[in-house]
């Protein structure tokens, strides 16, 4: 059998810190910029090493970060097979967290990576993208960046008036409001030091009208061939799920066909109970809060229209808050899990008669988790 050379990277914004190993020997640090010229000097090593221990595999891991895929695409496009690993599923003892520096998380990474190759352990590695789908989560996710600001710069609006002990006159009726919004225009044009209110109204007015344009962007992409029908059912299947909130799980999911159950879904969306199971003790604890929060926000606020709205939902929260009426939050929980698990079922119904993900598409399986 031929030897496999592994390599551990530790990557930072300006450098890449190597342990590499060829089988179970003795490890290696190398260091390199985290530059395209970085990389290929990488991947020559690597090559040159593997090349004179006359190795048949060459293996590469890294931690998921805000680094994105590039390290991956560039590994595969090299020849080499690379996992990202999820940092938050990593083992670490007390003294690994005591004991942290790049070369010694590096070296950690290197072992999960042996430990996976020599003896079959299982691996935290995340599921791959496909470039299409990175493309389209950033059109979706800038749609709700944007969004978050607006909301911002409300609140900031509400506290400056709260602090200066103004209130809105009762003719204006709701908050921002047309008379609303006109009674705040006219108070800032008033002078006396309203300067920052000004200000304030014009960043609202810009972030507005950008949300009009990534939601016009939200909107197109829905109409691709890839979303169209699946976000049509959506949309129209499940009360309280609006365009965006489809869209938002589309994209942050991708093939959903990688889900084998339920407790699968509910376990990457983060929305079971953490466990503590020691001897005769079993407790249940806050949600894990695994996987993407921007799902879990948007499967927050869809609930809440849901359980306004949709007669089933109403019982099933009405029945959950019985059972524990100091603890609402609990019966909410229960209802976004509930609205996730839908929503998976619908969509892969879909996805699969509709074939948006054949084989080789729907995101690298060398390195799913």
């Amino acid at each position: 059998m031929k030897q496999v050379i592994m390599c551990g990277v530790d990557m930072h914004d300006n450098n890449l810190v190597c342990r590499i190993g060829v089988g179970p020997g003795a490890a290696t640090t190398h260091r390199v910029r985290n530059t395209e010229a970085g990389r290929r000097r990488l991947f020559k090593r690597l090559k040159q090493m593997g090349t004179s221990a006359g190795c048949g595999r060459m293996v590469l891991a890294y931690e998921a970060s805000s680094q994105g895929f590039g390290l991956y695409d560039d590994c595969r496009d090299a020849g080499i097979a690379c996992f990202i690993l999820a940092p938050t599923k990593m083992r670490k003892s007390g003294e690994d967290r005591k004991k942290k520096n790049d070369e010694h998380d590096a070296e950690l990474l290197l072992e999960v990576l042996r430990g996976h190759v020599l003896a079959g352990n299982g691996l935290p590695s995340i599921w791959i993208p496909d470039d299409t789908t990175r493309a389209d989560r950033e059109t979706v996710r800038a749609r709700l960046d944007v969004g978050h600001k607006v909301t911002g710069v409300k609140a900031q609006v509400q506290m400056l008036l709260k602090r200066h002990r103004i209130r809105k006159p009762a003719e204006t009726g709701d908050s921002w409001s047309v008379p609303h919004r006109r009674w705040l225009a006219g108070l800032a044009a008033s002078g006396d030091g309203w300067v920052v209110l000004a200000t304030l109204l014009r960043q609202l007015a810009a972030l507005e009208t950008e949300v009009a344009v990534l939601d016009g962007a939200v909107e197109a992409l829905s109409r691709t061939p890839r979303y169209a029908a699946t976000a049509s059912a959506l949309v129209n299947e499940l009360v309280g799920v609006g365009l965006l909130t489809a869209m938002v799980f589309l994209t942050e999911m991708g093939d959903l066909s990688r889900f084998q159950n339920r407790r699968q879904v509910g376990a990457y969306l983060g929305l079971v109970p953490s466990s503590h199971d020691s001897g005769e003790s079993d407790r249940k604890g806050h949600i894990t809060r695994a996987g993407s929060s921007r799902v879990r926000r948007v499967l927050c606020q869809a609930t809440w229209s849901r359980v306004k709205h949709d007669p089933t939902e109403v019982v099933t929260y009405q029945r959950l808050v019985a059972r524990n009426p100091k603890h609402k939050k609990i019966a909410v929980v229960a209802v976004m899990r509930r609205l996730g698990i839908a929503m998976w079922h619908v969509g892969l119904a879909v996805q699969q008669q509709a074939g948006v993900f054949p084989a080789g598409e729907a995101g690298r399986r060398d390195a799913a988790g």
